[in-house]
């Protein structure tokens, strides 16, 4: 690879300062309308936590007015446990600012020794029985059978105690959600996706 002179790396700076305020500008209009795919009003769903435990989704918020929900497709998808591997300690950041949970379609028995076995500190429930999965988006049944989506719904607990979902985005390689496919784009190959 030959190496840039400075007029040219200065070329390329420039470029790539107009790119990155294009992104941004891309960036915020791809949060308003996920903002309005997102909206819809959000029942109070009973899901189960790790130990089989039925648990209301509005007593999930705690204190705080806002809940981000992660969807995982469960333990057969190795994507979605990168994800959530990656989200062992963001969470924490995540938690000053408002309730995080993922919610998983597997079993609570399946979902708890799995979890446990990827060190999964932050809070995750099953929505086996549940129709929160479904109502949401995330789960597509065809043919007498359940297909998931990964991705992320941000959920608002408003003043009257009702609950509405103000966001919603999916998962996928490339997205923003996973800072492993940033550091795969910074390799010299243009295949992004993951050998497991």
């Amino acid at each position: 690879m030959e190496q840039l002179t400075k007029e040219q790396q200065e070329s390329v700076y420039k470029e790539l300062s107009a790119i990155n305020d294009e992104i941004e500008k891309l960036r915020k209009k791809r949060k308003e309308l996920n903002a309005k795919a997102g909206a819809m009003s959000v029942s109070n769903y009973t899901l189960k936590d790790r130990d089989g435990n039925e648990v209301k989704l509005y007593d999930l918020f705690g204190d705080n007015n806002f809940l981000i929900v992660i969807h995982n497709m469960g333990k057969g998808c190795s994507y979605c446990t990168m994800w959530a591997d990656g989200m062992k300690d963001t969470f924490r950041e995540v938690e000053k600012k408002a309730g995080f949970v993922l919610v998983s379609p597997d079993k609570p028995e399946v979902h708890k020794a799995f979890a446990e076995s990827r060190g999964w500190g932050f809070r995750s429930y099953s929505s086996d029985g549940s129709e929160f999965t479904y109502d949401l988006g995330y789960e597509v049944r065809k043919d007498g059978k359940s297909y998931y989506w990964p991705g992320v719904s941000v959920l608002e607990k408003r003043a009257d105690g009702s609950v509405v979902r103000v966001t919603k985005d999916f998962f996928g390689p490339g997205d923003f959600f996973c800072n492993v496919w940033h550091f795969y784009d910074l390799l010299p190959t243009e295949d992004i996706t993951m050998n497991s």
